[in-house]
């Protein structure tokens, strides 16, 4: 039996738990298939553009965005991290928690496409943010999740220094919003069916054989 080509495009931020539960029942879905030659490219969104380098209490943060009171706030975070450690992934929320700029972050997902390295460290960043509690607009923050997934880090410092990545993120985020991107996870399969949430494994299982037997 011929290997099946499939292109999955994920659109997402490292801020965004979604994002990671998103990833995590499209990884239980593909387990499903074992003909499948599949390549994953992430792409670029940020929730907050406009955040500021100090970032913002998460609480202050989702009250002023969604209007949610703090017991729907605590709730609501507490379904994510159930949902997590079902999934197997550790969200460790707490009072103290922030939200942050992640356009630095993007440049360094940009730059590790280059290594075949992306999803690696698009994984290193969420469990750097969500379980460890770290800032993802701080260069040292940054510079650590690529060690730890065998990127070069002196290569990886100049990136974010020069910011030679920048224009090309923005352009890209721009893309995506002009196709009518607004909210994260978007997974876009073979460039023209599109996920939009975290789906149950079963509904992207479900496209994936679709997609898979039109192909046949």
């Amino acid at each position: 039996m011929a290997t099946k080509q499939l292109q999955i495009d994920i659109i997402s931020d490292v801020m965004c738990p979604w994002c990671i539960v998103g990833y995590r029942r499209l990884e239980q879905a593909l387990s499903q298939f074992n003909d499948l030659d599949v390549n994953i490219q992430w792409h670029p969104f940020e929730l907050n553009p406009k955040m500021g380098p100090e970032g913002q209490h998460l609480g202050e943060h989702i009250a002023e965005k969604y209007g949610s009171t703090p017991e729907q706030s605590a709730q609501n975070r507490q379904r994510l991290t159930q949902m997590g450690a079902d999934l197997g992934f550790e969200f460790n929320f707490s009072d103290s928690s922030r939200i942050y700029n992640t356009l630095q972050a993007h440049q360094l997902l940009y730059w590790a496409a280059e290594s075949g390295k992306q999803t690696e460290l698009k994984l290193a960043l969420f469990s750097s943010y969500f379980t460890e509690q770290k800032n993802p607009d701080d260069i040292e923050v940054l510079i650590e999740a690529a060690a730890q997934v065998g990127l070069d880090t002196n290569e990886a410092r100049a990136v974010l220094t020069d910011k030679r990545f920048e224009a090309a993120v923005k352009e890209e985020e721009q893309l995506w919003i002009g196709r009518g991107i607004q909210a994260v996870p978007a997974i876009v399969f073979n460039q023209q069916y599109l996920i939009s949430g975290a789906q149950e494994p079963a509904t992207i299982a479900e496209l994936i054989t679709k997609l898979t037997t039109e192909e046949a």
